[in-house]
């Protein structure tokens, strides 16, 4: 299998981050609200577009969102997610109005994977081989 990695200003790499994330006392916020839903989507991608990075894949469930996301090495991840955090539920609460209710749209917290394309253990028997001398 062939990865395309990226070229950036004297480095080379892929990054990707698994991101999830829920709103505020784990509320249903987009239960049967399929404007919202949507509008949450077009912000999300006006993020990435605006930082260059590619979302791989995006799932707006009722209590929650995940978002698989491939971003460059200046940002770090908690800079990823403040990103898209911050953008829509500022947004959102100011179009949606009845999300004023809940103190903030999105708790602080979150979840991450880096994902990869070979096993901890590969790169830990990689670096261990005796081939480093």
């Amino acid at each position: 299998m062939v990865y395309l990695y990226n070229h950036y200003n004297h480095c080379l790499g892929l990054a990707t981050v698994h991101l999830v994330w829920i709103p505020c006392r784990r509320r249903r916020v987009f239960a049967n609200k399929e404007d919202l839903k949507l509008r949450c989507i077009q912000i999300l991608k006006s993020v990435a577009n605006d930082n260059k990075w590619v979302i791989k894949a995006l799932k707006i469930a009722p209590d929650h969102v995940h978002l698989l996301v491939e971003y460059d090495p200046h940002h770090s991840i908690a800079q990823v997610v403040k990103a898209f955090k911050g953008r829509s539920s500022r947004f959102l609460r100011k179009e949606f109005l009845e999300l004023l209710k809940l103190p903030s749209l999105w708790t602080h917290s979150y979840m991450f994977d880096t994902t990869g394309k070979i096993s901890t253990q590969r790169v830990l028997e990689y670096i261990n081989d005796p081939h480093h001398g």
